[in-house]
């Protein structure tokens, strides 16, 4: 199985800071729409797709969430010389805005870049301090009377980066967590005959705190929970076998726990028992920092959720050179299919 790389290209490149998805959004709506039952848009700006269950007379519900949005920044100050200052939304290490492009989305797009102190002018102690994301600063080369034209305080900034392939890997900003919105649309594209209620939920606002997927959670109220995000793959040079996580090429991962959430025992069974039943290469992931929707989804409905998720290996997490395998995509897409058409056939009470 092929992945559609310009679809990919596409759903990673647009921008969609926390709070600002509109964009990743009307994108995903017109995918899916054509793919399920109904589509709707709750006030946070959770999409929602349900694929009608087969058959359901229980009316069970399986929520699968794949966040929309990507790390990014606001602007908070713009100085006399038309410098902008920002704040981060979501986790950055500072060290990685070094000569990097951005885009701040004002009354049009603006392409910037991150500047610092020069290390010619450093002082020796300066050369030796770790960067703090305060010592960055936008420059949009025009003066203060021109940015303020387009820009004021409030916009979001996005990273500028487009998508490549690199032997069987893509790379990109933002594969956190776009590959997941992609696999989700494709799983979709596929999915037969799920005997429960499917509610597809692209959400937003992941980055800053699992916003989105408790408010869909909470409306939802799942009976089953799915969901998809990348996780570290620190298989690189340096790293010990007890630090890797997972590994490109692996296989898709299967959630054990995170910083946020001890997935359910049962759902991370079933996810073995449907991958060993379908010949699909995955390993497990236990992720002690960090964490994902899998949290909202599991804990936010009314009587909580039988959850797991889903987890894409990723190499360089929070960087504008985020790298995934063509083949553990493939294996997620075909992971989250496969449960989503068996999800009735496992003895959940044991």
């Amino acid at each position: 199985m092929s992945i559609n790389t310009a679809l990919l290209k596409q759903v990673c490149e647009i921008a969609g800071a926390p709070g600002f998805e509109k964009r990743i959004r009307d994108l995903v709506v017109e995918e899916v729409s054509p793919l399920v039952d109904e589509v709707k848009v709750d006030n946070l700006g959770n999409v929602i797709a349900i694929k009608k269950g087969a058959n359901n007379p229980d009316g069970k519900k399986v929520m699968v969430a794949a966040h929309m949005d990507e790390i990014g920044f606001i602007v908070t100050h713009i100085d006399d010389n038309g410098f902008l200052r920002f704040h981060t939304l979501g986790g950055f290490d500072p060290k990685t805005l070094t000569a990097q492009r951005v885009i701040v989305h004002g009354k049009k797009d603006l392409i910037g870049v991150m500047g610092s102190k020069p290390i010619h002018v450093m002082t020796p102690e300066e050369r030796n301090k770790l960067p703090k994301t305060t010592d960055y600063f936008i420059d949009l080369g025009m003066s203060k009377e021109e940015v303020q034209q387009y820009v004021q305080v409030g916009d979001p900034v996005t990273r500028d980066r487009e998508l490549v392939e690199m032997g069987n890997c893509v790379n990109c900003k933002s594969i956190d967590n776009r590959v997941a919105v992609f696999i989700l649309l494709e799983a979709l594209r596929t999915l037969k005959n799920p005997p429960y209620d499917v509610y597809a939920t692209f959400t937003v606002q992941e980055e800053v705190g699992l916003r989105g997927a408790n408010v869909a959670a909470h409306g939802i109220d799942p009976d089953f929970g799915i969901a998809l995000d990348t996780t570290i793959a620190y298989d690189v040079p340096g790293a010990s076998p007890h630090e890797k996580i997972t590994e490109l090429g692996k296989g898709t991962a299967i959630k054990v726990m995170d910083a946020m959430t001890i997935c359910d025992y049962r759902m991370v069974d079933f996810m073995k028992q449907v991958a060993g039943k379908k010949d699909i290469k995955w390993q497990p992931e236990i992720l002690t920092a960090g964490g994902t929707d899998t949290a909202g989804v599991q804990r936010m409905g009314k009587q909580g959720a039988i959850a797991g998720a889903i987890s894409i290996p990723t190499r360089h997490l929070h960087q504008v050179i985020e790298m995934a395998n063509k083949d553990d995509i493939v294996a997620s897409i075909e992971l989250l299919n496969a449960c989503l058409e068996e999800i009735d056939k496992y003895d959940w009470k044991h």
